[in-house]
């Protein structure tokens, strides 16, 4: 087990719980946060943050710590929603105006679960299909070429 900060007292309980959580996960992983970093999307300061209840994490970061731990993401999915809005939010420094955060489901998205963009009714591998026809075509104009200029 990972000898960890204390979680700050004032932490709505949703919060503490879905950290707790996220430790444990990550304490299954066998994994340091920078190994864990290299093994997602997300980096060694991102992972330290989340696993210290600075800021919530992103959903993803979650789905993907689920799947390296080898656990279900859905069934933290729950937890997350409730410590997200149960989350503290961070005090405006004097002088600045206050903005409320709005923490993104999504913020980032691992290259590998970023889904397709489609064009219309384009479907995937289109493209690559196009450009094997079309190399066929070539060669098989070269050939003939060739075959006419031999014979």
């Amino acid at each position: 087990m990972s000898a960890w900060q204390p979680l700050p007292d004032d932490l709505p309980p949703e919060v503490r719980h879905f950290v707790e959580q996220l430790r444990l996960l990550k304490d299954r992983t066998g994994l340091s946060l920078v190994a864990l970093g290299a093994r997602t999307a997300y980096s060694k300061s991102s992972w330290h943050r989340y696993l210290n209840a600075t800021q919530p994490p992103p959903r993803q970061a979650v789905v993907a710590l689920c799947r390296v731990a080898g656990e279900n993401p859905e069934r933290h999915g729950v937890r997350w929603e409730l410590a997200v809005q149960a989350w503290p939010k961070p005090v405006p420094l004097p002088g600045r105006q206050a903005t409320e955060p709005e923490y993104e489901d999504d913020p980032t998205l691992p290259w590998w679960d970023t889904p397709a963009q489609s064009d219309g009714n384009r479907r995937p591998g289109g493209r690559v299909l196009l450009y094997a026809v079309l190399l066929l075509l070539v060669l098989l104009v070269t050939g003939v070429i060739g075959a006419i200029a031999l014979g």
